[in-house]
């Protein structure tokens, strides 16, 4: 897509909703499907060899109809679309950005939306997912945290969203076909509406999924959790998801981080930093990312960026540095392109890196810190905002 194309923005009119009283397969663990593939009358001893099957399907071949499964018998077929079915989330619409980013706008269950987002670069394309309809964090320079919590996604919810854009993608492999080993997707982050890990279960078992190796088949390293700093929950995180971490940090002190990320009264950044320094060691994973947002005169001093290279001492780290996305009504703005290069060079030159993040399909508000339901979008003033901050 050209610099100069406009934006898009098609509207889909399928719905995918699971019919009344059917179990849906989509987010099922392995050892849930196998439970519910013999509470509806597999032999026990076929169960694993049916979920393998099924799961396959599923996953890797993308498939929807029970019908289309030739490796199992047409009475079987029978049996699982009569009691099961295999549905996504619905697209309601998708924009594309002048720089080639989507953003998709998806109804769950409820008819509540959350925002999904697929960001293409040369080496790589991401997803960034949601894993909660709002957020109860309320983090002031983020569209977001403007909007309260609805409920949690369920795993089938959160899965689905890479499902969706597979087929948006068109990128599900066709069975007889020459193998290619390129993905248009190839990686996840579970940056979008909410704080995964305030959703732990559901994003647990919808990340397995995305792993196991006979399905979507995506590496623990190309899937990155970002967490306002839930500190009890970081080491199950490792332990029993082991992707990469990302933290939304933001701030060199208490007194700043309180306004700008509200969690850090509960888990301060020194309770923060406890947890971070165990959790590479016990995932094996590589660098720990801090995020930090760049606003000016907040948090972008050059005594800022020499308070962080301190705190972060002894953590394998980079430093992601993300100019501020601005959206209606927010009380902050971006830090200079000088400021920022400053800050990053301090960081730089204590051995981190420090790339500074290019913001992406801000024409459709599909930038970091930019994503609200549509639904849900309600504007407060920036007075109002900066009154509830304290900034």
């Amino acid at each position: 897509m050209t610099a100069t194309a406009p934006i898009t923005q098609d509207v889909l009119t399928l719905p995918r909703k699971a019919p009344e009283g059917l179990l849906n397969l989509v987010g099922l663990t392995r050892d849930a499907m196998r439970d519910a593939l013999i509470a509806a009358g597999t032999p026990e001893k076929q169960a694993k060899m049916r979920v393998g099957q099924i799961w396959q399907w599923i996953y890797h071949w993308g498939v929807r109809d029970f019908a289309e499964m030739t490796n199992l018998a047409k009475d079987y077929r029978a049996l699982l679309a009569d009691k099961f079915t295999i549905a996504l989330p619905e697209v309601v619409t998708k924009q594309v950005s002048e720089d080639g980013t989507r953003k998709y706008l998806v109804r769950i269950a409820g008819g509540h939306e959350v925002e999904v987002v697929y960001i293409p670069e040369e080496d790589r394309g991401t997803l960034c997912i949601s894993s909660q309809v709002g957020c109860t964090l309320t983090c002031s320079f983020c569209h977001t945290g403007t909007q309260k919590l609805v409920r949690n996604l369920t795993a089938a919810e959160v899965i689905g969203q890479v499902m969706l854009a597979r087929d948006d993608l068109n990128e599900w492999p066709v069975p007889g076909a020459p193998k290619d080993e390129t993905r248009l997707l190839s990686n996840i982050v579970l940056m979008g509406m909410g704080e995964p890990l305030y959703n732990f279960e559901n994003v647990r078992d919808a990340m397995k999924i995305a792993m196991d190796p006979e399905g979507l088949s995506l590496s623990r390293r190309r899937i990155t959790l970002s967490t306002s700093g839930v500190v009890p929950e970081i080491a199950r995180t490792a332990n029993e998801i082991g992707c990469m971490l990302a933290i939304s940090f933001h701030a060199t002190t208490d007194e700043v981080r309180d306004k700008l990320v509200p969690i850090n009264k509960r888990w301060n950044i020194a309770e923060l930093l406890d947890a971070l320094r165990d959790y590479p060691k016990v995932s094996n994973s590589e660098r720990i990312t801090f995020e930090y947002v760049m606003l000016d005169g907040v948090n972008d001093s050059d005594e800022d960026a020499r308070r962080l290279v301190k705190l972060i001492d002894g953590i394998p780290a980079k430093i992601n540095l993300i100019p501020f996305n601005e959206w209606p009504g927010a009380p902050y703005k971006r830090s200079s392109n000088n400021r920022i290069r400053a800050f990053a060079d301090i960081i730089y030159k204590a051995g981190y890196a420090s790339p500074i993040r290019t913001p992406r399909g801000e024409d459709i508000m599909a930038a970091c810190g930019q994503l609200k339901s549509a639904t849900e979008r309600a504007r407060k003033s920036k007075a109002e905002i900066a009154a509830e901050t304290g900034l």
